[in-house]
């Protein structure tokens, strides 16, 4: 399967972090800021918000001289004998904390082997997830996290999918030409949020931005009921913020 996506802001923070990580990770006794700065060639702005966000996810802590080491989450993730369940603990605590700061249910998806695969959602009593009333992996060319995960593939990879799910009308609003389908995927920016007016689910709006590395195809995504769409914007624009620390979690 080949890919088309280019790095996005939240990739080039992951990566940055990790540039923080591995060099506080090599200093066991413990390096400040000012030795973080030199060593990375970050700038205090960009190190500051870095080392903010390292904190806050448990990967680093700052000891009484201020200095930063290694933190637990980063003892957990990096330990092979149980690292795919702290993975899992730390991304559900991760999408847990958007869908809080949000006030939308928050879902994790990957397109693996040919297919989408919803692999994880924070949902509460007050902020449900939206009705799956129609598989997931059979409305790609509807949802916002199948038009995500869709478009970051190339166009014999979409085709190919496109295939073996036949776009179907599910809303009036729902695109069932899949020529047109591949016009608006391919004129999709990698940095701009994919969103869902309804095309999926009537009285759902949803948006969804990009969590790839390398070769794997991934996205985060939100949904709302229609009547907060006028959340929809700046809520996807804190969702593509909040990337950063799921690609880290997948990166470590």
């Amino acid at each position: 399967m080949a890919l088309k996506h280019e790095p996005t802001a939240p990739y080039h923070s992951a990566q940055d972090a990790l540039r923080v990580l591995e060099t506080v990770a090599r200093r066991s006794a413990g390096v400040t800021d000012v030795e973080l700065a030199r060593q990375t060639g970050l700038c205090r702005e960009r190190l500051t918000s870095l080392l903010r966000m390292l904190r806050r996810e448990g990967y680093i802590e700052q000891i009484t001289d201020g200095a930063y080491v290694t933190g637990e989450a980063l003892s957990r993730l990096g330990s092979a004998r149980d690292r795919d369940l702290a993975l899992r603990d730390k991304l559900q605590h991760t999408l847990d904390r958007l869908r809080d700061s949000l006030g939308a249910a928050v879902y994790i998806s990957r397109y693996v082997d040919g297919e989408i695969n919803v692999q994880g959602c924070a949902e509460s009593a007050t902020i449900p997830a939206v009705h799956e009333w129609v598989d997931f992996r059979c409305s790609g060319h509807a949802s916002a996290i199948g038009k995500s995960l869709l478009g970051q593939l190339d166009l014999n990879a979409r085709r190919d999918h496109l295939s073996r799910h036949r776009p179907a009308r599910l809303t009036s609003r729902t695109i069932t030409s899949e020529k047109v389908l591949l016009s608006t995927l391919d004129a999709q920016t990698p940095t701009v949020p994919v969103l869902d007016l309804q095309e999926y689910a009537v009285g759902t709006v949803c948006a969804a931005v990009p969590i790839t590395a390398g070769s794997s195809v991934g996205c985060l995504a939100l949904s709302l009921p229609v009547e907060h769409a006028h959340r929809l914007k700046q809520a996807a624009d804190t969702l593509n913020r909040g990337a950063a620390p799921v690609l880290l979690s997948l990166a470590i």
